[in-house]
């Protein structure tokens, strides 16, 4: 199955970025730009939390 990744603005060409895909069964998927074949597949609700842990937000 294909997906449209996307690609932040914050990335620049050749650096080490992550991707997100929305997959079909509703959830998002992330995976690095130089490991494309790892893909973590997270509920909306998931892919929030993991954000604000690694801001610190939440412990």
């Amino acid at each position: 199955m294909t997906h449209a990744w996307q690609r932040s603005t914050y990335c620049s060409e050749g650096d080490a970025c992550l991707t997100i895909a929305a997959a079909p069964n509703g959830k998002l998927q992330l995976r690095e730009s130089d490991n494309p074949h790892t893909i973590l597949t997270l509920t909306a609700t998931q892919l929030r939390t993991l954000i604000r842990m690694l801001k610190g937000d939440i412990r």
